[in-house]
């Protein structure tokens, strides 16, 4: 009997040892888990903390931490920060607000700052804004100032070029801290382009023309414009092959162009066009004889710009064309 409750004392040791080990390792590995984790939240915690410099059009702005508070100045800094799912807190929106809705997709809560053109100050300075995003071409000379209110990048937006929106986005998305959101939405757009453009079915000889109609002028874009370049990524041969962006054209000059396809984005009111639809020559157009002539959404193809609205415009021109 002695020797059995030796022999059991003895297993109960082992097994108390045995039980005492399992905890240990067991301890050792959840700690391990947990500094893991701890140290994969410091670093998300001191990446957006850091300080990052930001290149742009009118020089280098340093931003620390993350920005939550922005204000954007043109509209394709709207249609940028939408991508990335951000809404701004002011936004230049011309005083239509039905505007911005329309380009977000749903309603959002933000203070209008006033026009493109000329933003309130006074009303940005309120909002205390973290971020200010502002246009090349219209901003410059307010940078000074816009910078007195809040770390400011200024990048290219009214007169830019379709790989030049492309690039502010990366830029917009290095100021954000969403530089991997920014990739991953970069490729997704790439992959939209190229199935779009793989199912356009047309004449690869066929010319198209973009163009903005207002009351006295007629404002071709050349295939070195935002959606002259879009609609050449696409497979399309814009009609004016010209490194300057826009050709304002009166009808004689249409007419020795010649394109096969007209995009019209006409403006509010009386239009330029109504006037040349009873002469010969408009009439004489191929792409008024064959009935290639569309109006476009003017929000949209000249205004709007950016990832979302780009491949908005693609759907639209395969819409279009596809129809023939």
């Amino acid at each position: 009997m002695r020797g059995f409750n030796i022999v059991r004392t003895f297993g109960g040791g082992i097994l108390i040892l045995l039980f005492t080990i399992m905890m240990l390792l067991t301890g050792c590995n959840t700690s391990q888990k947990t500094t893991e984790a701890e140290k994969k939240q410091n670093s998300a915690e001191t990446k957006s903390q850091e300080i990052r410099t930001i290149k742009h059009e009118m020089g280098e702005t340093e931003i620390q931490n993350t920005p939550t508070k922005i204000v954007t100045l043109e509209l394709s800094f709207v249609d940028s920060l939408n991508a990335l799912g951000i809404n701004p807190i002011g936004i230049s929106d011309d005083n239509k607000k039905d505007m911005i809705t329309k380009l977000v997709g749903k309603e959002i809560d933000y203070t209008s700052v006033g026009t493109r053109e000329q933003p309130n100050l006074e009303v940005i300075s309120s909002l205390q804004p973290d971020l200010i995003i502002a246009d090349a071409e219209r901003h410059k000379g307010i940078y000074k100032d816009l910078q007195k209110i809040a770390p400011t990048v200024i990048l290219k937006s009214r007169e830019s070029t379709y790989q030049e929106n492309l690039d502010s986005f990366k830029t917009i998305a290095k100021a954000v801290n969403k530089e991997e959101a920014a990739e991953k939405r970069l490729s997704e757009h790439e992959k939209t382009i190229k199935e779009l453009k793989s199912k356009l079915n047309v004449n690869s000889n066929m010319t198209v023309l973009p163009a903005v109609v207002r009351d006295t002028s007629f404002q071709a874009h050349t295939f070195s414009s935002y959606d002259g370049e879009l609609l050449e990524r696409l497979g399309l041969k814009n009609a004016i092959q010209q490194e300057q962006p826009h050709a304002e054209m009166n009808l004689e000059q249409l007419i020795e162009i010649n394109p096969d396809v007209l995009l019209l984005a006409n403006n509010e009111g009386k239009l330029l066009t109504d006037e040349w639809k009873d002469n010969p020559l408009w009439k004489d157009l191929k792409a008024v004889k064959n009935g290639q002539v569309y109006s476009v959404d003017r929000d949209l193809w000249t205004r709007y710009r950016g990832v979302v609205s780009a491949e908005a415009i693609a759907k639209d021109t395969l819409k279009m064309l596809d129809e023939k």
